[in-house]
């Protein structure tokens, strides 16, 4: 990671630290502490101050710390409890008083720590709301090469899948092979389960893959992502095994022109509500308006869903150099679904596509 990238991003933590009225910002979430140090492991605090900053962590992770932070931060190894570490490490700093915490990531258990460690009062605890993720709404250069290559990645993996998925097999199976494929072509671990439905199951908007055999007609939904650099793809394509009958192919048409308009139509600096809206009211107008439960999308980065959200409760503009699915569906219980998503980048020019797959409707072999 470069270091000029994390240095804007402390700095602009300060920047709202300092408009937040607090001395100190300490970062318990482990995606954000990776955004901000570069550290990766699965044991962490960060305490950002203006002078200073500085990551806890422990004696599994003593190589790599040093490897993926060197001196950007000051690193303390801690073989006993982290907690404790910092507040030895409070203690010396006599000018941090005031000190945020991430509201949303601490468990009630660690907020009791506060209380039972600070008997004396010296520190006064305030809650603080995504700054953070906030900032990591917009990708810097590094971020959407990454993002980039996670899509190329699951692209290639779902070109191997499709290749080799028939008839017979379960959706079990299919995952297994889509997830091989995925590692094969470098994705470093998967952001979510995979998810692969079949038949009535593509109804079914976050369907766990089962033992259910795949046949002849089915709609196949496949649901995935690739992770590179520890960033998150998520692509969506919804294909037929054999021949597709007419229902099916008019269903699948809605969803890919209402994935395709709002493509065309969204753009830094509109709602999130809005981009919404513009495929609602196209599968609306057709009929199937009810038949669309979930949003339209959500940004992707170092987690699968992060800010900013394309919903019909999401007022916030949608910034730029954001990426973000775009991912309409339409679901008809006992029936089938179809969903076709895609990643994109917000950019100065527009929209660009970042997942380069066919939005044709494929008619498996059976």
């Amino acid at each position: 990671m470069s270091a000029d990238y994390r240095s804007s991003r402390v700095a602009r933590v300060i920047e709202a630290m300092t408009a937040n009225h607090i001395d100190a910002l300490l970062v318990t979430s482990l995606p954000n502490i990776r955004y901000l140090t570069g550290f990766s492991g699965s044991s962490a605090l960060l305490l950002v101050t203006p002078g200073e900053l500085v990551l806890l962590t422990d004696f599994r992770y003593e190589t790599q710390v040093r490897d993926e932070v060197g001196d950007f931060a000051t690193v303390l190894i801690d073989g006993v409890s982290l907690w404790s570490t910092l507040w030895h490490t409070l203690l010396r700093m006599p000018r941090v008083v005031v000190i945020g915490f991430e509201s949303g990531h601490i468990i009630h258990r660690d907020f009791e720590r506060f209380l039972e460690e600070d008997q004396g009062a010296r520190w006064q605890w305030r809650p603080q709301s995504e700054i953070v993720e906030t900032l990591r709404a917009s990708k810097d250069e590094g971020e959407i090469a990454f993002i980039e290559e996670a899509a190329r990645v699951a692209t290639l993996a779902l070109h191997d899948t499709l290749s080799r998925v028939r008839v017979g097999l379960t959706e079990q199976q299919v995952a297994g092979i889509l997830e091989h494929a995925l590692r094969d072509h470098g994705s470093e671990s998967f952001p979510f389960e995979s998810i692969v439905a079949s038949g009535p199951r593509s109804a079914l908007p976050h369907a766990r893959a089962g033992r259910r055999v795949i046949s002849d007609g089915d709609f196949l939904l496949l649901d995935f992502g690739a992770v590179v650099g520890g960033y998150c793809s998520d692509i969506t394509r919804t294909v037929v095994m054999g021949k597709a009958d007419d229902l099916q192919k008019e269903i699948y048409t809605i969803v890919r022109n209402a994935n395709e308009l709002a493509i065309s139509r969204v753009s830094a600096g509109i709602s999130g509500r809005a981009a919404d809206q513009i495929a609602r009211d196209y599968i609306i107008s057709h009929g199937y308006g009810d038949d669309f439960g979930h949003s339209l999308g959500h940004g992707i980065g170092l987690e699968i869903h992060e800010a900013p959200r394309l919903a019909k409760t999401a007022d916030g503009l949608l910034p730029l150099d954001t990426v973000v699915t775009i991912e309409p569906g339409i679901y008809r219980a006992d029936w089938g679904g179809v969903r076709i998503e895609d990643d994109v980048l917000l950019n100065a020019d527009g929209c660009r596509v970042l997942t380069d797959f066919t939005h044709d409707l494929l008619e498996l072999s059976a």
